[in-house]
């Protein structure tokens, strides 16, 4: 009888244990020894070209100054400028307050797309914007997926009745950053074989079917034709135009679009698995990289200069749900963490403050 009740009790408690335990709880520590260089602070100052502060008319800057200053960020580009009053009201307390420290870009309403005076109208508002003070321009992802026209069809990026938005940019001498899409497994199947399972079971709402609301290559292939067309206005393909999965495509592309240039943001989890293959990218299109973080969040900052930086092998991400394969150091050579960190941002972004970044 005792030994049964111990039985029952063992089985009872393994039983307890299968019910907590599930795959998206576990979470595995590393039993591997070897060298350890976290990095708190980023060796250069440097510039992150992919922010977004929404509060920043009425938020006491100081708080993000603070934060900037222990991550050695030099320059903050905050992406979500809005246009009009908004925008203005941001601009006014950065140049009230800290004028060097925060660029800010404009963004376009896409609303009324379709009537005869709307090109002119947005190309209009875009340059009141930049006169005011914006250095740039944020295309959101919404473009090529939500975004209708005034007959409820869905704006394609290449549509040409934008095109007065791109050279109103080209004439203007400011950048486009534009987030085009998102990672092509929310597109895809969601089974076995899908490597982002795991972060489409906990945030279901990023699935999309095949067609929804057009294929993945559709949207991308609408962004690349758009860009070879305007060969005078400079595009920061945000998210590496997600083919950071991808460096020999990307780097095919990269070739093809002189004009265009590629932001880091979000994706340095797909760099940091493959070393090798990413070093050798980052050393050959040296030129063409910018640092960018997109969510603020500075405790995951120091995984990016990890990343960028060292030659550490096998550490974790900070993110289980998006990359559950640890990260090893790409070790850049010192020039060209510099032009990744600031130099090619400062080439591409007019009347930054270059006192900031001395060699």
């Amino acid at each position: 009888m005792k030994r049964l009740s111990i039985l029952i009790a063992v089985l009872s408690s393994s039983l307890i244990l299968a019910q907590e335990m599930s795959f998206e709880t576990y979470d595995p520590k590393s039993t591997l020894v070897v060298p350890q260089n976290p990095i708190s602070s980023a060796k250069f100052k440097f510039i992150d070209i992919h922010s977004h502060q929404f509060r920043m008319a009425q938020q006491d800057l100081s708080e993000l100054i603070a934060d900037m200053d222990n991550l050695n960020e030099g320059i903050m580009v905050n992406l979500s400028g809005g246009s009009g009053a908004g925008l203005r009201a941001m601009l006014t307390n950065v140049n009230e307050n800290y004028p060097n420290r925060f660029v800010i870009f404009a963004n376009v309403d896409f609303g009324g797309v379709g009537t005869e005076e709307w090109g002119r109208k947005a190309a209009e508002q875009l340059e009141a914007d930049v006169k005011a003070g914006a250095k740039g321009l944020k295309i959101y992802k919404s473009l090529g997926l939500r975004h209708k026209d005034i007959n409820g069809n869905r704006i394609a990026i290449d549509d040409p009745r934008l095109d007065p938005i791109w050279l109103k940019c080209a004439e203007l001498g400011i950048p486009v950053l534009i987030h085009a899409a998102d990672p092509k497994s929310f597109w895809d199947p969601m089974d076995s074989t899908n490597e982002r399972w795991l972060e489409l079971k906990t945030k279901p709402r990023r699935k999309r079917s095949a067609t929804n609301p057009a294929p993945w290559q559709q949207i991308i292939d609408e962004q690349h034709r758009m860009f070879k067309k305007h060969t005078k206005t400079k595009f920061i393909n945000a998210h590496m135009g997600w083919y950071a999965n991808n460096l020999n495509k990307l780097g095919q592309l990269l070739d093809e679009l002189p004009n265009m240039y590629v932001g880091i943001a979000a994706v340095i989890a797909e760099l940091g698995r493959q070393p090798r293959q990413a070093r050798a990218f980052f050393i050959k299109y040296q030129n063409r990289i910018l640092f960018g973080k997109d969510s603020w969040k500075p405790e995951e900052f120091p995984t990016y200069f990890r990343v960028l930086e060292t030659a550490d092998e096998y550490f974790p991400y900070y993110k289980k749900y998006h990359a559950f394969w640890a990260m090893y150091g790409l070790d850049l050579p010192d020039e060209v963490l510099k032009k990744v960190y600031y130099k090619n941002a400062l080439n591409l972004i007019p009347g930054l403050d270059k006192s900031l970044f001395t060699e």
